[in-house]
């Protein structure tokens, strides 16, 4: 089974930025899609950004123009960069790994912090 260990997270400024890490066990490259979700305390889990094995990406509409997600296929590595961080992307952030049904997995999460 694929393990995902996430690292980046702290606290933050309003305004900052933070870029997220997800490191996997096996090759990303055949993964049909990864992703970042966060939760916040006392909400469900959400989906921040997405990306599949084409390339194409999808975000969360509150986190579009400031996130970005992307991969490095070598380091076998997901990325999430944050800009313009807002208190309200207080949260765990959870990297994701889907390679097939029944044969996905997720991280352990990282806290982000976005304070004054």
């Amino acid at each position: 089974q694929v393990q995902l260990v996430e690292s980046g997270g702290g606290l933050v400024q309003p305004g900052g930025s933070l870029r997220l890490s997800c490191a996997a066990s096996r090759s990303i490259f055949s993964a049909n899609r990864m992703g970042w979700y966060r939760q916040a305390p006392g909400k469900e889990r959400e989906l921040v950004a997405l990306i599949t094995s084409g390339g194409s990406t999808n975000y969360a509409d509150s986190v579009k123009g400031r996130f970005t997600i992307s991969t490095d296929n070598a380091k076998n590595t997901v990325y999430l960069q944050m800009n313009s961080l807002k208190p309200d992307d207080t949260a765990v952030y959870y990297c994701y790994a889907y390679y097939a049904v029944n044969y996905n997995a997720w991280g352990q999460g990282t806290q982000v912090t976005v304070s004054s």
